[in-house]
């Protein structure tokens, strides 16, 4: 148990970081950490202003059934199905997540306080479904908190415009490449000019772009090391910051331009770069590598709790470490293709890898629920 004094002590990085300019949000979600006034406890002494859920940290709690088992009960008694029973316990998780962060909501002025959700991974590559799943959990949730999350496969574009358009908040997620962010930016400004031609108030439309960064090195390191030249090793655990680095420089151009300035005219909230995967998955890596190298303004930094913690215990914020860095980001990616690797077909299989996993851990949530249902004697199916 950790006294106040080390509480306030510990956390001056994360306090460093957050005076920087980049939002600190908790990557992870559970009724547990909800009940138990955990999250309240993070928003209070961790700095943390925002979080975020995916299919896999919904897998891992609802999975465990601690803290469900009377939500359970009672959509077995329903005889729900098992995708009506996920859905409940989820946007209910969200719901109370994003009550206990409705102040910072109200004090950022809708910029932070967010709580997102992701449609059902199954539907990444059809947009139609994609919006209407959109819809139907900004319904459901019911909070003007609550982010949506949308994949940034090809199919997920289209939808990403017409749900901005619609005037539903999206957290656009596994954004790995720089030109698919830069459609990512695109299809965020298509929707902001739909949603002024149909009259909705441009300020209550947040967005941002979640650019994993972790899983870049983890692939192209392991490239790497089966070069095994002494050039090639060096070049190790560079990648991703230089993705990252050059993604926050697209960022910069695409939201000075004129046609963002049109739309900020129109009091539009630019859609923020959001850091995601920033665990460090190298354990010779420091585990703070993808939080004090990635400071830059107007950012958020979604951070697993392991990774929050060791920020708050021996993070080094020393300021802007993203601007000003893009022409040794540039000089790290050209040599890591002279090396043999090619960038496009590591994003690209990053990207399929990334909606792969979250379907599979979507399965996996779906079978937890339907023997939990099961053994309650109701038929989930």
């Amino acid at each position: 148990m950790i006294t106040v004094t080390q509480t306030i002590t510990t956390a001056e990085p994360l306090k460093a970081l957050s005076g920087e300019g980049v939002s600190i949000w908790l990557d992870d979600l559970s009724r547990k950490r909800i009940t138990s006034g955990n999250l309240a406890e993070l928003i209070e002494t961790r700095h943390v202003v925002g979080v975020t859920t995916n299919p896999s940290i919904f897998q891992a709690a609802i999975g465990s059934g601690e803290g469900y088992e009377e939500q359970l009960a009672d959509l077995a008694a329903r005889r729900v199905t098992v995708d009506e029973a996920v859905r409940m316990m989820t946007t209910a998780d969200v719901r109370a997540a994003a009550d206990i962060l409705r102040p910072v909501y109200e004090e950022t002025g809708g910029r932070d306080g967010r709580v997102s959700i992701e449609v059902d991974p199954r539907l990444a590559h059809d947009a139609l479904a994609t919006v209407a799943e959109a819809k139907q959990l900004s319904w459901l949730v019911d909070r003007p908190n609550v982010m949506i999350k949308i994949p940034a496969t090809k199919a997920g574009l289209p939808a990403i415009t017409e749900v901005i358009g619609l005037g539903i908040s999206v957290n656009v997620t596994l954004i790995f490449s720089l030109e698919r962010y830069r459609e990512v930016m695109d299809a965020y400004l298509a929707g902001l000019e739909k949603a002024r031609a149909k009259g909705l108030d441009l300020a209550t439309i947040h967005s941002v772009a979640s650019f994993f960064v972790s899983r870049v090195d983890s692939e192209i390191d392991k490239r790497l090391t089966r070069v095994g030249t002494d050039e090639a090793l060096a070049l190790k655990g560079r990648a991703a910051l230089a993705n990252a680095r050059l993604a926050y420089e697209a960022y910069e151009e695409v939201f000075g331009g004129g046609r963002w300035n049109a739309l900020g005219g129109a009091r539009a909230n630019k859609q923020r770069p959001l850091w995601a995967s920033t665990g460090v998955k190298d354990p010779s890596y420091k585990d703070t590598l993808y939080v004090d190298e990635l400071v830059a303004p107007g950012t958020v930094n979604t951070m697993p709790e392991g990774t929050l913690n060791a920020t708050a215990d021996h993070g080094e914020i020393r300021g802007d470490t993203v601007s000003g860095g893009y022409a040794q980001a540039r000089a790290d990616l050209d040599a890591v293709e002279k090396q043999g690797i090619s960038y496009d077909e590591v994003v690209g299989q990053l990207e399929t890898e990334g909606v792969a996993k979250f379907a599979v851990a979507w399965d996996e949530l779906l079978d937890a629920v339907t023997v939990s249902l099961n053994s309650k004697g109701v038929d989930g199916e």
